[in-house]
């Protein structure tokens, strides 16, 4: 995640585009920190999805063979080739 900086930042800028619109640098900065933000936010949640081991309710791992290899490649749940 971007540090709180960086956040207090976006949401200032977000602010002052609302109430007084902002320069041609701060439009660009708020672009690039709004990019930021979602490639910090996509590499997250890719790594919480790519974390999940899927078990049905009789306690079976389901877990679709494409996660397990990522799992596998990453070390993740004491995956073993099948």
């Amino acid at each position: 995640m971007l540090e709180k900086d960086q956040l207090d930042r976006i949401n200032h800028l977000a602010r002052k585009s609302r109430n007084e619109g902002l320069t041609e640098d701060e439009k660009i900065e708020q672009l690039k920190l709004r990019e930021q933000y979602i490639q910090a936010f996509r590499n997250g949640f890719r790594n919480h999805i790519e974390g999940m081991k899927i078990v049905d309710e009789e306690g079976s791992d389901v877990t679709p063979d494409k996660l397990k290899r990522i799992q596998k490649e990453k070390g993740l749940h004491d995956r073993e080739e099948n």
